[in-house]
């Protein structure tokens, strides 16, 4: 008999206007030392079952058809059962260990909070249970960090945290929700060693719901297909990644960015099966007539030479406390000319989100010196200059639910930095511009007078692009622009801005811990370890022969969806 067993699972979100369907006869098993992967686009349900099998669906969700069953207890809408069940037989890490950890309580607090709810021991007996978790986890120096609050530990060491929570009462079942989204490589790694490990050493059920295919290749036995709620393929993984049978499966698997060597275009295709093509020049033709004919002469456009950044508590304090400065940039140099993709790379607290920073005048450098067509973008007193570039360097976001304005309407949040730099622009010239751009990111007309709030996460990109388009930027900045988007919205951000640089000649400085993306983005790549840097390479020479050996491991330990095929 299964260990878990999904069936005819179905679940409805009925609201005043309407009744989505987030879930329509669901059925799966799952064994124990078996991992299962679940993937999809985003909203095709994956996180909806997983909440389901601990009883967290938000109303006004509702399973109205089904059952769940654990070792052969019926669980589905038995509130009592699930409850006992939570925490002692299903463990579950959630996608944002910042969040899933409570700032103001250290970390013994929590792990012993959690043990004596469900098992019976003392706290002396608690505490030492909590030390040796964080031991099983790959915390070092456990008997001390377990004082620590969660803000004293990096991201990967917080997501171990959270594994040590989600085992310390000696589950089962254990559900990981994204659990390497927001890690880079290394770390990345090094939690899904840990899972395979707890698997096998714990004879533990897993399910792991990820975009990340390089990790459903590395990690699962299994993998579900989703889309609008239903089971649309499964099988083992090697079968579903080298011979996808749906549509679905097939568009996942062929958006994968390939480690193994360079594209010119991420390949898509439609519901149907087809490949699409995409042809920039058509949509790219109006806004060349509005900013003119522009040419690359391959000259340098930026030079960042020697800068380093120290970042310290700026209180009164500081010369008696314990804080000491942190170093984020040590004396790095790069030089970015015309028409190329540069790449930024490395590990979280490496620097890369600094350098953009600085570049855009958001922070100022300690020391150095930042040169945009040999003109310095900050004076001596290391005020940013920003009427030197006239909106010239542009920045799109990370996160761009954050980066819009919810107040304003799509048409607004294009329409501000035109406003700004070009003052007196006239109102039909104005939209005239506006509707440009979004015909430029593949967007509709209609789309301009709703809000952010209303769009995916792809389309939420799209419009920070044309934002930073609006301004006829020379150098685009991109931090991080498809992190948190799934593998076939992914690509479609990369083409498109692929398409836009052919077209508008535009320069990009492009920083992402997903190397496969960087290889295709990118014609050289910077690699930075603590704030320095340790390697600057063309793409292809960097990827096939690495100097350095902290670039030989980050590319040794990259996710491979080649792996398994």
């Amino acid at each position: 008999m299964s260990f878990l067993k999904v069936k005819n699972l179905n679940i409805n979100y009925k609201t005043r206007k309407e009744n989505i369907i987030a879930s329509q006869e669901v059925a799966f098993t799952l064994e124990k030392g078996e991992i299962l992967g679940i993937v999809g686009e985003s909203g095709s349900g994956k996180s909806t079952i997983a909440n389901a099998i601990i009883n967290l669906i938000d109303p006004p969700g509702k399973i109205t058809d089904g059952s769940i069953e654990i070792d052969g207890q019926q669980i589905c809408k038995n509130e009592n059962l699930i409850q006992i069940a939570r925490g002692k037989k299903i463990g579950f890490i959630f996608q944002d260990p910042q969040t899933s950890l409570n700032p103001l309580f250290k970390i013994k607090d929590q792990l012993i909070e959690t043990i004596q709810t469900h098992l019976n021991l003392n706290y002396s007996q608690a505490l030492q249970r909590s030390i040796q978790l964080l031991k099983e986890v790959g915390i070092e120096e456990a008997e001390k960090r377990i004082d620590d609050y969660p803000h004293q530990f990096s991201g990967g060491m917080r997501q171990r945290v959270v594994i040590a929570l989600a085992i310390s009462c000696e589950p089962d079942l254990l559900i990981a929700d994204e659990p390497t989204t927001a890690l880079d490589v290394s770390i990345q790694f090094q939690i899904l060693n840990l899972l395979k490990d707890l698997t096998k050493n714990r004879n533990l059920a897993v399910i792991i719901i990820t975009h990340d295919m390089g990790v459903i290749a590395e990690t699962t036995d299994r993998v579900i297909v989703m889309r609008y709620g239903i089971i649309v393929e499964q099988g083992p993984t090697k079968q579903i990644l080298t011979n996808p049978q749906s549509n679905e499966a097939k568009s996942l698997v062929i958006s994968v960015p390939p480690t193994n060597k360079k594209i010119n275009r991420f390949k898509l295709i439609n519901p149907k099966g087809h490949e699409i093509t995409n042809n920039s020049a058509s949509i790219t033709k109006n806004i060349i007539k509005t900013w003119g004919i522009r040419e690359n002469k391959n000259q340098r456009l930026l030079n960042f030479s020697n800068v380093s950044k120290i970042f310290d508590d700026g209180s009164i304090f500081k010369k008696v406390s314990a804080t000491k400065s942190v170093k984020a940039l040590d004396n790095v140099s790069f030089e970015l000319f015309e028409g190329e993709t540069l790449g930024l790379v490395g590990e979280s607290g490496s620097g890369k989100s600094t350098i953009a920073k600085i570049i855009t005048g958001l922070l100022h450098p300690t020391k150095g010196s930042i040169s945009y067509y040999d003109k310095s973008l900050f004076d001596q007193n290391h005020k940013y200059k920003s009427f030197k570039n006239n909106g010239e360097i542009q920045m799109i976001f990370q996160d761009p639910y954050s980066s819009l304005n919810p107040r304003f309407k799509v048409k607004d949040i294009i329409a501000e930095p035109l406003k700004f730099y070009q003052r007196g622009i006239g109102i039909d010239n104005l939209y005239q511009n506006v509707n440009d751009l979004i015909d430029i990111v593949g967007m509709t007309r209609q789309s301009l007078n709703r809000y952010p709030h209303e769009f995916s996460g792809g389309q939420r990109q799209r419009i920070s692009i044309a934002r930073a388009l609006a301004t006829r930027p020379r150098l685009l900045i991109c931090d991080e622009p498809t992190s948190a988007l799934d593998v076939t919205i992914q690509a479609q951000i990369l083409n498109l801005l692929k398409d836009i640089q052919d077209e508008l000649h535009l320069t990009m400085l492009f920083i992402s811990h997903d190397l496969p993306v960087i290889r295709q983005m990118c014609n050289r790549i910077v690699v930075l370890k603590n704030g320095i840097v340790c390697e600057t390479n063309n793409s292809e020479d960097l990827f096939n022969s690495p100097k350095h050996s902290y670039t030989e491991e980050l590319i040794k330990l990259m996710p491979k969806i080649e792996s398994i095929i």
